[in-house]
């Protein structure tokens, strides 16, 4: 029997919008991992099974954080025979890491005040002196510098978080936590690169297979390990700026790629691996994260989820947001943490409140047999970037300005 599916009213307005052109002998399997009091929309449920028509597609799984996407759903993993690039999307590697930290006094309101300008990006040339280039062994991949040691927009942060609750005390003994220290969650992904390589495709291919496999994942690859470089890159900038070593991550996991796995393609979009693999599942700024030991089998497609998932959509989320809160209430979480962010607009559409109860998904892998909670961490400070990337200051000013922000 597939898990049971709650789905509310409210609807979103993207669907897939790629049909199979030939019938297939035996029709994809969708099972959606949540229980009935979860919040999962049915734009989300129907995305899955626009999927699961597709050519060679084998099963879909979606997640406790599945909400709709464009053009595909988030929180799923998708097993075909076939290679279809825009079911990745142009967030190539993206992933969450964490990094153990020691700091002398974790003081949020002085934390904040120190770190440092992670919307620009680091040059090789200009900033060759800066220490958190000794982090990256080996060349940048496929040469792509541009963006290197950002975060990016949209959901991705860098946070200073505090291990809270241990509730599997030997597990967490391994990847040496404990109750009360330091780690710092590096959530982004390959940047420029990944959507240079998913537009090279789709003007060419749209939403098609991939012509070329082995080129595809060639270049496919090369943004998995930018990212996972990235990260590192970014944890070794904000260590430094905090006066603390830079550290190797305990976990490292992507949530956005393809893989081979039992002789067919697993595409996961917003899903994380797991078969065994630690994961840190992102709450939002205002809630906890849980790392948890991932041990999910074939019917999900070997994945868990990779954080709460958006409960509303950002014009939603803006809107809303506005009407309820001002700026400095949401600087400040519910927490107690500070926000590091200097566009308003994304404070508001990253608010808490859009996102779905991490307790509700967790407690979803709980009840499904996908994962088992390690440890809980509670933010002390988060990073947003704004949604200027690394464009110059001069085009920043512009963009703001048509935003109405200057």
């Amino acid at each position: 029997m597939l898990p049971s599916v709650h789905t509310p009213v409210r609807k979103a307005s993207v669907f897939l919008s790629v049909h199979r052109s030939l019938p297939q002998s035996t029709p994809a399997t969708v099972a959606v991992f949540a229980s009935p009091t979860s919040w999962i929309e049915s734009d989300a449920v129907a995305q899955c099974h626009q999927v699961a028509a597709l050519d060679g597609m084998v099963h879909v799984a979606g997640m406790p954080d599945l909400h709709p996407g464009k053009g595909a759903p988030i929180g799923a993993a998708m097993a075909s025979t076939v290679l279809y690039p825009f079911l990745v999307g142009s967030d190539i590697g993206c992933g969450i890491a964490v990094f153990p930290i020691k700091l002398k006094r974790a003081v949020p309101e002085k934390l904040a005040a120190r770190f440092p300008d992670l919307d620009r990006p680091l040059d090789p040339e200009q900033d060759a002196d800066d220490p958190a280039w000794a982090v990256l062994a080996g060349d940048v991949p496929a040469g792509h510098v541009e963006g290197l040691g950002t975060v990016g927009r949209g959901n991705h942060f860098v946070e200073l978080a505090r291990v809270d609750t241990v509730l599997e005390p030997d597990h967490a003994e391994r990847l040496g936590l404990r109750a009360g220290e330091l780690v710092l969650i590096v959530h982004s992904g390959s940047r420029g690169l990944g959507e240079r390589i998913l537009r090279a495709h789709t003007e060419v291919h749209g939403a098609g297979p991939a012509a070329d496999v082995a080129a595809y994942l060639a270049m496919h690859d090369a943004a998995v390990r930018w990212g996972s470089l990235n990260r590192r890159l970014l944890a070794a900038r904000v260590a430094h700026a905090l006066g603390a070593e830079p550290t190797t991550p305990i976990v490292d996991e992507c949530h956005n790629l393809v893989e081979i796995r039992d002789g067919v393609y697993l595409h996961r979009k917003g899903a994380a691996p797991g078969d065994g693999r630690d994961v840190l599942v992102a709450g939002t700024r205002g809630t906890p994260s849980y790392l948890v030991a991932a041990h999910a089998g074939a019917e999900a497609n070997h994945s868990v989820a990779h954080g709460a998932g958006r409960k509303m959509s950002r014009a939603d989320a803006l809107r809303r947001g506005r009407a309820k809160h001002t700026v400095e209430e949401l600087r400040r979480t519910p927490v107690g943490s500070l926000v590091v962010c200097g566009d308003r607009q994304l404070l508001f559409e990253e608010a808490p409140t859009a996102y779905k109860r991490i307790e509700q998904v967790v407690a979803d892998l709980v009840a499904h047999d996908l994962a088992t909670p390690v440890v809980t961490t509670v933010p002390l400070v988060t990073y947003k970037t704004p949604d200027v990337g690394s464009t110059p200051r001069t085009a920043r000013h512009d963009q703001r300005r048509r935003r109405g922000r200057v």
